[in-house]
């Protein structure tokens, strides 16, 4: 009678204790997860983490990309940025791009590409200007130019840059010419080109050992602690003023230029960036044709902007094959928000001339 008794009560506190058990919170009030579950979470959770297979971050844009083509060189492509030059082609899928004011007060673009295994028109190409081969050789990439200055030729032959040049032998196979433009502005390449002068040249695909990436990136956006930055204004000559908008909703930049917005005619959008830097150098003219030329084995000030925000900042270049350091106020080398970057290298006689709003 008494075991039955006992069987009995053991019996109500085993129910009770399910009961309990069924009805318990976490402390955030919400039910428990269950074995099941768990074993479900921890399979998604293995997913998520494993879902960058076979990817790493790219040098260039702080963006997971495939590993091989985030060890492949990059091309680094001069182009035509007058306005008879409008609108441009490929250049929306650049990581980078470069903007330095050449003769005459124009300025000219140099776009580096990571991924260009289909790009069916880029240009229209230009020739080179020598410290932009100098940029170029920051990044080990292959140059991309139609035609140079004689200063360019020197830097390219006391370098020995990799180039895929228009007035080559191999020019023919790279280049060729869009009838509906006028020369000198017709002058455009493709992959097809791109890989043409490459494998004809057997010119090196992969980095060189030892090669630097240029910057580091922040895993996800993030704000910095600045001024406003809604708008930023370049004024590099009464020719040349180019401005960007920021889009809230886009979180990027928009390029504006000849009071219009810069688009690329192969996706017919406008060029947005998530970053732009100004970089202010030392610059002056050559020789009396006017050729341009700048101080890059120096240091200096600047500017950064993303997310609608911009902070002042310091770069440092201490060698002529090494390569230019960013650092934010408090001399913490600058990191980025992963995305395309718009590098504005600009005359620091004219610091009065870049206005944020």
């Amino acid at each position: 009678m008494r075991r039955q008794k006992l069987m009995k009560t053991m019996g109500i506190l085993f129910v009770f204790m399910m009961v309990l058990g069924g009805c318990k919170k976490t402390e955030t009030g919400k039910e428990p997860i269950s074995t099941e579950q768990e074993q479900i979470t921890t399979k998604e959770e293995s997913t998520t983490e494993n879902s960058h297979q076979g990817e790493v971050r790219s040098r260039l844009s702080g963006k997971w990309v495939k590993e091989e083509i985030a060890s492949r060189r990059p091309i680094a492509v001069m182009y035509n940025n007058i306005k008879q030059a409008q609108p441009q082609s490929g250049i929306a899928k650049a990581d980078i791009v470069y903007e330095c004011l050449v003769e005459g007060g124009i300025t000219r673009l140099m776009a580096l590409f990571e991924q260009y295994d289909d790009l069916e028109k880029i240009g229209s190409v230009r020739s080179a200007r020598h410290y932009y081969v100098e940029i170029a050789e920051e990044y080990d990439a292959i140059f991309a130019h139609y035609g140079q200055t004689k200063y360019a030729v020197e830097e390219i032959q006391k370098r020995q840059t990799d180039t895929l040049s228009g007035l080559s032998s191999f020019g023919d196979s790279i280049y060729y010419r869009d009838s509906s433009r006028k020369a000198p502005h017709n002058a455009y390449t493709s992959t097809n080109g791109i890989l043409n002068g490459i494998q004809g040249q057997n010119i090196r695909l992969e980095y060189e050992e030892g090669q630097e990436p240029h910057f580091s990136f922040y895993e996800k956006n993030t704000d910095i602690k600045g001024e406003s930055a809604k708008e930023i204004k370049l004024s590099y000559s009464t020719y040349s003023s180019p401005y960007f908008q920021y889009n809230e909703k886009q979180k990027e930049y928009e390029r504006f230029q000849y009071d219009q917005p810069q688009i690329d005619d192969q996706t017919g959008k406008q060029l947005q960036y998530k970053n732009v830097l100004v970089q202010f150098v030392k610059e002056w003219d050559i020789d009396h044709n006017g050729y341009q030329t700048m101080d890059l084995v120096s240091s200096g000030e600047g500017y950064y902007a993303t997310l609608g925000t911009y902070i002042p900042i310091t770069w440092e270049k201490t060698s002529s094959d090494g390569v230019t350091r960013y650092y934010d106020e408090t001399g913490q080398e600058l990191r980025l928000n992963s995305g395309k970057t718009w590098i504005s290298v600009f005359p620091e006689n004219k610091k009065s001339n870049v206005i944020f709003e």
